[in-house]
C-alpha cells in the first residue's frame, strides 16, 4: 500500500499565554512577584513569545489589576516578545505607558458570545479597534488579533467557518500581523479544524494564522496535528494547561505547552524550547497555585517532580 506522507513544517513558534489567559480566571489573587517569576521561567525555558498580562478593567478581570506593575517588573530577554491584551483605546494607551511593545486585540465569531463577553456586537467590536490600530501604527507597535469561538460557541453551538473567516479577514485587513483562531470551549475535532483553516485561508494567508485550542474534550493536540498538516506554524499554549473559559460550563484550560512541545519534539519539529525546563516550570506554578498541573507530560514526569503543598 502506498501512503502519501504529508510534509510538516520544520519549525513552529509557540505563543505562551499562561501568564495572561492561563491566570486571568484564577479565583484567588496571585501576587505580582509570582507572575513575574513565571514569565522569567518561561523565558529561560526558551519561549520566544510570552503574553504577559491584560490591560482590561480591574472591575471585569481583577486578576490583571497589576498589569502595569507586571509589565514594568519583567526582565526582558533578548529576542523575546511580551505582548499584552488591550480591549480598547484606553487599554492600549495604558499598556503603551507601561512599556508595551506589542499588543493583541480580540473579537468573536459568535454574536451571542460577543454580546456576553464584551457587551457589544461583532461589528461594534471591530469598529472599536480601528482607533487602537491607528494608535498602534503611529506608535510602531505590532498588533495580533484573536477570534473567539472559532469552532463552537456555548450559546450558539457550531459556528460556520465562513463566519470566522469574515471576522478574521476584517482583523487582518485592519493591520493585524497574525490572527489566532480560538476554540474557546474546546469542542473542535481535527476535520473541523481543517475545514476552519481552509475557509479562513481564503481571507488570511496561512502563514499569518495561529491555532488556539482548548482541551475540554482532549482534542487539542489532535487539532494541532491537523493544523500542522494544513501548514499552520504558530500555536498558542498555556503552561500546565492553565486557564479556561468562564462563559462555558466545564470548559477546561488551554492545551498545555509541555504537551505541545512533546508532540513537536516527537515529530522532529524545532521549537527552541527545553521540555525538561518547561515541565519544571509547570510543577513550580502548580505548587504556587496549590494543585497539580493538568498536562499529560507533566503528570508522566511526576516521579521526579515536587508535589504541591
Amino acid at each position: 500500500m502506498n501512503w502519501e506522507r504529508i510534509a510538516l513544517p520544520l519549525a513552529v513558534r509557540i505563543v505562551e499565554v499562561g501568564p495572561r489567559d492561563g491566570l486571568q480566571n484564577e479565583p484567588e489573587l496571585i501576587d505580582t512577584a509570582t507572575k513575574v517569576e513565571l514569565i522569567a521561567r518561561l523565558g529561560k525555558a526558551g519561549l520566544q513569545t510570552i503574553e504577559a498580562t491584560s490591560f482590561v478593567s480591574p472591575k471585569w478581570v481583577p486578576q490583571m489589576a497589576d498589569n502595569a506593575a507586571v509589565l514594568r517588573a519583567i526582565e526582558r530577554r533578548p529576542g523575546v516578545a511580551y505582548p499584552v491584551l488591550t480591549p480598547n483605546l484606553q487599554g492600549f494607551e495604558a499598556a503603551l505607558a507601561a512599556g508595551a511593545r506589542e499588543v493583541a486585540i480580540f473579537s468573536a465569531a459568535s454574536e451571542s458570545f460577543s454580546q456576553r463577553n464584551t457587551n457589544c456586537t461583532i461589528a461594534s467590536s471591530l469598529a472599536r479597534f480601528e482607533s487602537v490600530m491607528l494608535a498602534a501604527k503611529q506608535a510602531g507597535v505590532p498588533v495580533r488579533g484573536y477570534v473567539s469561538c472559532a469552532l463552537g460557541c456555548p450559546y450558539e453551538g457550531a459556528i460556520p467557518p465562513t463566519a470566522v473567516a469574515r471576522v478574521a479577514g476584517a482583523l487582518f485587513d485592519m493591520g493585524c500581523y497574525e490572527i489566532s483562531l480560538g476554540d474557546t470551549i474546546g469542542v473542535g475535532v481535527p476535520e473541523a479544524a481543517k475545514r476552519l483553516i481552509e475557509a479562513v485561508s481564503t481571507r488570511v494567508p496561512i502563514a499569518c494564522l495561529a491555532g488556539h485550542y482548548h482541551d475540554t474534550y482532549g482534542m487539542a493536540v489532535a487539532n494541532i496535528y491537523a493544523s500542522l498538516q494544513c501548514g499552520v506554524t504558530v500555536f498558542d499554549a498555556s503552561i500546565a494547561g492553565l486557564g479556561g473559559c468562564p462563559y462555558a460550563k466545564g470548559a477546561s484550560g488551554n492545551v498545555a505547552t509541555e504537551d505541545v512541545v512533546y508532540l513537536l519534539d516527537g515529530l522532529g519539529i524545532e521549537t527552541g524550547i527545553d521540555l525538561d525546563a518547561l515541565v519544571d516550570c509547570a510543577w513550580w506554578i502548580g505548587a504556587a497555585l496549590g494543585r497539580r498541573p493538568t498536562s499529560k507530560v507533566a503528570s508522566a514526569k511526576a516521579v521526579t517532580r515536587p508535589q504541591p503543598c
